[in-house]
């Protein structure tokens, strides 16, 4: 016969064992079956040297780097994104390839996996595929500043 403290703490042990598991499970979704990870380091940049050193000296260049795969170079700086606006041809792989000029910045593009932060001194590059045509709004999700609520642009995407 269980008696009632071993009910007791069942009643604790259960919830303890229950909801790291459940976090585990949380993780492992997000990572493998929502395509949610951490991006990889992809190298550093001297932020006073961002205007000369490619690619983000042509910021806004689409540059095709394979079959409807393109590549873009954007930069963050304080209020605005360079490009604010980003035009793509559907059904395009687009890797974004980011930085930021002078303070933490954030990158999220709404509905896709893109969401990033952008911080001096550090490349950042995150890769989207956009399959129907249509805007896609981005916004910086690091408060960085007073005019933080105009920092925002649109990935448009064109039929082809």
């Amino acid at each position: 016969m269980i008696n009632r403290k071993t009910l007791l703490e069942l009643g604790w042990i259960l919830p303890s064992i229950a909801i790291p598991v459940g976090m585990l499970v949380a993780v492992i979704v997000s990572a493998f079956g929502m395509m949610i990870h951490v991006p990889a380091d992809a190298g550093t940049i001297q932020p006073a040297a961002i205007d000369s050193t490619p690619p983000f000296d042509q910021p806004g260049e689409l540059r095709q780097v394979g079959p409807n795969e393109y590549e873009i170079a954007l930069v963050a700086q304080i209020w605005v994104f360079n490009p604010r606006e980003i035009r793509v041809p559907a059904n395009s792989r687009v890797t974004f390839v980011a930085t930021s000029r002078d303070v933490i910045h954030g990158l999220h593009i709404e509905g896709t996996n893109v969401n990033v932060m952008l911080i001096p001194g550090r490349i950042t590059r995150q890769t989207a595929v956009f399959r129907e045509p249509g805007e896609y709004r981005f916004v910086c999700h690091e408060y960085c500043g007073s005019g933080h609520h105009l920092m925002f642009g649109s990935v448009i995407v064109e039929e082809t």
